[in-house]
């Protein structure tokens, strides 16, 4: 292994991401009692220009009315971009108003490393004038062909960073891809068409320590497709995904939680590794099967979600 390494970010369970538009206060309640692990409020794509301000008060209202943390939710805004006139007063009121409450913000159509940048920026003057204790993460949606181009950069471009998420509805505009479909496959396509680019952002993730999320899946009333496409992300190495539709989440904890069976497996493992090392072997054979220090590497991502989801419950 390189002598250099990236410290991953600080661990959030996040199998399920529900969208919950700013303009809908309605279904604010109905989130915090879900059973998604992380909750975004948002300010961006789900709210028309009209309603933005009053959106952002709703939000404010809804990070400090409701106990996210205390129902075991991870909660974040997704602000607008920072090529809006939006996004400062996204910024500077919630954060302002209602940081103490937040843990992530979320920052769409990130394009170089200097929109990490300008968001860092304003959260730490924020955090200090008002005094707020936690430091707040930045997630980033990856959505745009420059920001894939530049995703190596992005990742690195920040100690706040947590996660990426790939944000394929513009990423598919983005790249002028023949498609209508949000997260569904092109049947002109030989196999899945955002496999190279997902990848891409993953291995940009694991190479700097931050949390591969895939995004929406826009037929909510497919679930076989959901469960399809989430499937595809967890083989590649994503961590979670969006639910843009309340029965979505149970789906993605579903895909994203390992089963029993790949938990005890997994605790066998590292079992059977400890006894062969305090028999001074590097080896061991479990099942017909050789298994050695690489296995205990896999086997322990296994056993830490399971340990994390269990902590949830």
């Amino acid at each position: 292994m390189s002598h250099t390494r990236h410290e991953p970010a600080r661990p959030r369970l996040q199998r399920s991401e529900l969208a919950v538009p700013g303009s809908n206060p309605a279904m604010f309640e109905k989130a915090l009692h879900s059973a998604a692990d992380y909750v975004f409020l948002d300010l961006e794509d789900a709210v028309a220009p009209a309603d933005k301000e009053q959106a952002r008060i709703n939000v404010i209202q809804g990070l400090r009315q409701h106990d996210w943390r205390g129902h075991g939710k991870t909660i974040c805004v997704r602000v607008n971009g920072i090529d809006t006139h939006y996004y400062y007063r996204d910024m500077v009121d919630v954060i302002e108003q209602a940081g103490d409450r937040l843990d992530v913000v979320l920052v769409p159509k990130v394009g170089v490393p200097a929109d990490v940048y300008l968001t860092d920026a304003l959260l730490t003057q924020i955090e200090t004038a008002k005094r707020i204790p936690e430091r707040i993460g930045i997630d980033v949606l990856i959505e745009t062909a420059l920001g894939m181009a530049n995703v190596e950069a992005i990742a690195q471009s920040s100690r706040r960073l947590e996660a990426m998420h790939f944000g394929v509805a513009d990423y598919a505009a983005s790249m002028r891809a023949r498609t209508v479909s949000i997260g569904g496959l092109n049947p002109d396509y030989p196999g899945d068409q955002w496999h190279a680019s997902l990848t891409r952002m993953i291995v940009a993730c694991r190479a700097y320590g931050l949390r591969p999320i895939d995004g929406p899946f826009g037929d909510f009333k497919d679930p076989d497709a959901f469960l399809a496409a989430a499937r595809r992300a967890a083989a590649l190495g994503v961590e979670g995904k969006w639910a843009i539709h309340p029965s979505q989440v149970e789906l993605a904890n579903q895909v994203f939680s390992p089963p029993e069976t790949e938990v005890k497996r997994a605790q066998r493992i590292l079992e059977a590794l400890d006894q062969a090392a305090r028999d001074g072997k590097g080896a061991a054979q479990l099942d017909g099967k050789m298994i050695d220090a690489a296995s205990a590497r896999m086997a322990n991502v296994v056993v830490e979600m399971a340990a994390a989801i269990g902590a949830r419950k």
